[in-house]
């Protein structure tokens, strides 16, 4: 079964962006690949510019809808099941099984605090409990 973890931000105004660069180059430093699910084009975009400047000293690797790279920014969801997914969309991940670890990234503003908590019921009505860290 999947794991999902949502990343609440309480107190910080950390970006969502920034949290997600954040959190790419610390699971990089095991051999893992991370899939940015992304639908909305300037998201992707924006993801794509930040990942390119976010570390002054380490570049993170990626591309839009390469899945060569070892964080692969797409619309679509990879064929394989060996990627840790950040879902950037509106809804919980639906074929959620398929993977292992499901990352949600919740600003701390109150139009993403809505979207999270009904993704949050979304993974409960699926038999996921979801593991919240407060930032």
């Amino acid at each position: 079964m999947a794991k999902v973890s949502f990343y609440l931000f309480e107190k910080s105004p950390e970006r969502q962006v920034e949290s997600t660069c954040r959190l790419c180059r610390k699971i990089l430093r095991q051999p893992e690949r991370i899939w940015l699910l992304c639908a909305d084009k300037d998201l992707q975009h924006e993801l794509d510019e930040r990942l390119w400047t976010f570390d002054a000293t380490g570049f993170i690797p990626h591309g839009i809808d390469q899945p060569q790279a070892n964080v692969c920014i797409s619309a679509q969801l990879p064929e394989q099941a060996d990627w840790i997914i950040f879902n950037f969309n509106a809804g919980a991940l639906e074929p959620y099984t398929k993977f292992s670890h499901i990352i949600e990234i919740i600003e701390n503003n109150e139009a993403a605090k809505q979207i999270g908590r009904e993704k949050f019921k979304q993974y409960r009505r699926l038999g996921i409990e979801p593991q919240t860290y407060k930032l």
